[in-house]
């Protein structure tokens, strides 16, 4: 068949076009912008891309055009595909309806961590020799590419892990995508009020989140955080699959710290009594509960508890969740997504249990749609507490006043309105702690490309 993807440049939609490549699919598509690294990838695999939307590039037509939900209404490729009757579906419905319907399906949903657990939960499959496919919102570095078809694993099933996002699925269905992905096992890591540019309120979340609950088969599971009063709230509204509860005590699963950044710690499966040490390079809590519910999806499908502790022991992790990115002497600076208050705050939190009384900087752009529109202004200042020093970048789409984060908050905060003077900023702290020998480590915090400061800063380091 052949297939055309509008809007194929984004993380969803450029990984789901190199599994319909695997799958033996004829495969194009097109974006405004066409750019790494994603672009890069779907040349690699032998994709062919255009750039803009004229269209031309539908003529002669395809079997089926996957629209991506960045597209909307007054498209000319949106238009011409509705004016000519085009067949067309969406990148969601096409992955559940063509690749997911004949595979085990372990999705991962929440607020906060689906790209971390889903990259865990692959891991821990693929040391085990199950040969899982999945998609995944960023690049796990343990495997270099965001999406794989896999295989069969020793038993004979396909399993497949992927990232299960809340957001709206296209311009003509506004339900979230993961009500399309036939979950045999449904994760829900957390759950907070977030994408505030298509949700009034958390309930209008949990409504969505009950609606995937519905989807789960009687003999699937659902994998919980047990001291999770939004997520038992959705659970409470109607359940009828199996129900796996974690926490650090009074649970299913339980797990407890042996080193404060949680860069080591025990789980226990108290109903089997096995129990098994993950040592590894992350840090933070909500790293360790991220990995409480890879383990527990991969016990679900027979897994033991130490072998999946082995294999984290061995996680490298994803590009820009921590990413170290310059290290050098008595100086580390780190690329992190940071997309929600409390993914600020949790992050900061683990670096600070790791170094203890090293100069922590963060360089914050709140960039995702919620906090552009200032719905997390409240949380903002707070959620930097661990941190000495903050800079804030005020990007010309935040609709409202940085200043008033920066005066509330608890550590020294500036708000800077220009790339190059942030620049300028974070090199003269870097340079001032580096006369005084301090050992210092720069986040740099945005969901998106932050008009390069990452390379800017680089540069000038090396």
């Amino acid at each position: 068949m052949r297939l055309h993807f509008l809007g194929i440049c984004g993380t969803f939609m450029g990984s789901l076009a190199q599994l319909a490549k695997s799958a033996g699919h004829q495969v194009s598509g097109s974006d405004a912008n066409v750019y790494p690294p994603m672009s890069t990838q779907l040349q690699q695999a032998g994709i062919d891309l255009i750039e803009g939307f004229d269209p031309a590039q539908l003529n002669p037509a395809p079997d089926l055009i996957v629209v991506g939900n960045a597209l909307s209404r007054g498209n000319p490729c949106v238009e011409y595909m509705l004016d000519q009757k085009l067949s067309y579906t969406s990148g969601p419905q096409w992955l559940g309806d063509n690749l997911l319907k004949d595979k085990h399906v372990i999705s991962v949903s929440g607020t906060h961590g689906k790209t971390s657990t889903s990259s865990m939960l692959a891991k821990i499959l693929d040391s085990a020799g199950y040969h899982p496919g999945y998609l995944i919102g960023g690049v796990p570095q343990d495997f270099g590419v965001s999406a794989r078809i896999g295989g069969a694993a020793p038993n004979g099933k396909k399993y497949f892990v992927i990232e299960a996002d809340e957001y709206d699925t296209a311009f003509f269905d506004k339900r979230s995508k993961f009500v399309h992905y036939h979950s045999d096992c449904l994760i829900i890591n957390n759950l907070e009020y977030d994408h505030a540019d298509i949700f009034d309120d958390l309930a209008a979340i949990q409504r969505q989140f009950h609606h995937c609950v519905r989807t789960v088969p009687s003999n699937g599971t659902i994998i919980f955080p047990a001291n999770n009063k939004a997520v038992s709230k959705v659970l409470k509204q109607g359940c009828w699959s199996q129900l796996k509860s974690f926490a650090e005590t009074d649970a299913q699963w339980t797990y407890k710290l042996l080193v404060d950044d949680g860069s080591q710690f025990k789980i226990t499966h108290q109903d089997s009594g096995q129990q098994a040490t993950v040592n590894w390079q992350q840090t933070g809590l909500h790293n360790v509960t991220n990995a409480m519910a890879a383990v527990v999806a991969a016990f679900e499908i027979g897994i033991s508890v130490q072998s999946a502790c082995d294999a984290l022991s061995l996680f490298v992790g994803i590009k820009r969740r921590m990413e170290p990115i310059y290290s050098e002497r008595t100086l580390t600076v780190y690329d992190d997504f940071a997309h929600h208050p409390t993914a600020i705050k949790t992050t900061l939190e683990g670096l600070r249990a790791k170094v203890g009384d090293a100069q922590i900087v963060a360089v914050i752009e709140p960039r995702s749609a919620t906090m552009r529109l200032g719905v997390h202004e409240g949380g903002l200042a707070s959620s930097v507490a661990s941190a000495d020093q903050v800079l804030w970048y005020q990007n010309a789409s935040i609709g409202w006043d940085l200043s008033s984060v920066a005066k509330d908050s608890a550590v020294a905060a500036s708000v800077h309105r220009d790339i190059k003077s942030l620049v300028k900023e974070t090199l003269a702290i870097i340079g001032v702690n580096q006369i005084a020998n301090k050992s210092t480590h720069i986040v740099i915090m945005s969901n998106g490309s932050f008009e390069g400061f990452h390379q800017r800063v680089l540069e000038q380091l090396k």
